[in-house]
């Protein structure tokens, strides 16, 4: 794991996002004095930003998510985001949404990993394994498209939760299942979504 002591102080920081001049996505200025707790790691935190309220940005080097509210206010939840090389920035949009979706791994993966060939199966949209407790994606998943472009990224839940705060995934984010049914709940389709540069090298 990085050593965080050598990371980018993120109170201060500008992302290229595609198609875009450079822009500041929002900051954390400042802890809040007393956090709100609202599950295993959710907590309300100050978060000055000019993204609306209902936006999600997410900040791999520190792997925590924020679900923009008003009043200078996030939800932060930690999360788990991709290996080295793995991982993508950019903006996008919540394209659907589903409640223990089933998994459809790309052939890049398959590649990676041809032993989980054994428990995929026929389903609607090809072979794949049924959604439930032993389905990597978890108990809900949040779909991101850039227009009318599946970026084949997901924010989804994990049946790994002690992968959760590392580097771990194949470029999505995960987040505890408790977590993301929290933001599942609180996130509507068309949602924005920016996901920031995982580190400055």
């Amino acid at each position: 794991m990085p050593d965080r002591g050598k990371r980018l102080d993120r109170r201060a920081f500008v992302v290229l996002l595609p198609g875009a001049a450079l822009s500041v996505a929002g900051c954390v200025t400042r802890p809040a004095a007393q956090p709100v707790y609202l599950g295993p790691t959710a907590k309300q935190v100050s978060y000055v930003t000019h993204e609306r309220p209902g936006t999600i940005v997410v900040d791999p080097t520190n792997h925590f998510l924020y679900f923009v509210q008003k009043g200078g206010q996030a939800i932060q939840y930690e999360v788990g985001v991709g290996k080295e090389g793995y991982g993508w920035s950019g903006l996008a949009a919540v394209h659907d949404k589903q409640e223990w979706p089933d998994w459809y791994p790309t052939r890049e993966i398959l590649e990676r990993k041809p032993e989980i060939r054994q428990a995929m199966v026929p389903l609607q949209s090809g072979y794949g394994m049924h959604g439930g407790p032993e389905n990597p994606l978890g108990a809900r998943a949040l779909y991101l498209w850039q227009g009318r472009v599946d970026t084949l990224y997901r924010i989804h839940g994990t049946n790994e939760p002690e992968t959760i705060g590392h580097d771990v995934s194949a470029g999505c984010i995960r987040m505890r299942n408790e977590d993301v049914i929290d933001l599942y709940d609180r996130t509507t389709v068309g949602s924005k979504v920016i996901v920031l540069a995982g580190r400055v090298v």
